[in-house]
């Protein structure tokens, strides 16, 4: 009886394929050889001289007015307020947007007529995020065969008027 209470592991068999099989020979994994796992008392980890100091019970932190001790708050996110909303009808303003980086990064030449419709056209705004660098509206065109895209929102005109007159 002292032999299976100091080995434990040996009252249950392994679930391993070579288990099963009848003719296999098993040999004890080097793992197996040790009885039971060694723990250490919290006692043990402390050195002998000090001594730790005892804990406030919790009427008395309760009393001294830490409410975070006895329950934590929940943090609840703040909705972000945008400067535009969904559904709004947009123009891209024609000077913010050949003096910025998105213009700049796709590399037109001078004078490039192709982009005159975000100017001239109607758009609506399908989304708005706020990334890293500020506030970005989902634009997409009335009539014109373009995927959506994202500008920035200080860069849009707002109109008041879902009748948009070409200008």
């Amino acid at each position: 009886m002292e032999v299976l209470a100091a080995t434990p592991r040996a009252l249950f068999a392994r679930s391993s394929p070579a288990a099963s099989m009848p003719t296999a020979v098993r040999t004890p994994s080097p793992r197996c050889r040790c009885a039971a796992p060694v723990r250490a008392s919290p006692a043990a980890a402390e050195p002998a001289g000090e001594e730790k100091p005892a804990a406030a019970p919790p009427k008395a932190a309760a009393a001294a007015g830490d409410g975070a001790a006895a329950a934590p708050k929940k943090v609840l996110k703040k909705k972000p307020v945008y400067s535009m909303k969904k559904g709004q009808i947009v123009r891209v303003d024609k000077e913010k947007y050949l003096n910025s980086i998105n213009y700049l990064s796709v590399g037109h030449p001078p004078f490039y007529k192709g982009l005159d419709y975000i100017y001239q056209d109607r758009g609506e705004v399908l989304d708005i995020r706020v990334f890293e660098t500020g506030e970005y509206a989902l634009i997409a065109w009335v009539g014109i065969p373009t995927p959506p895209a994202w500008l920035p929102t200080y860069m849009l005109i707002k109109s008041d008027k879902l009748d948009y007159e070409r200008i």
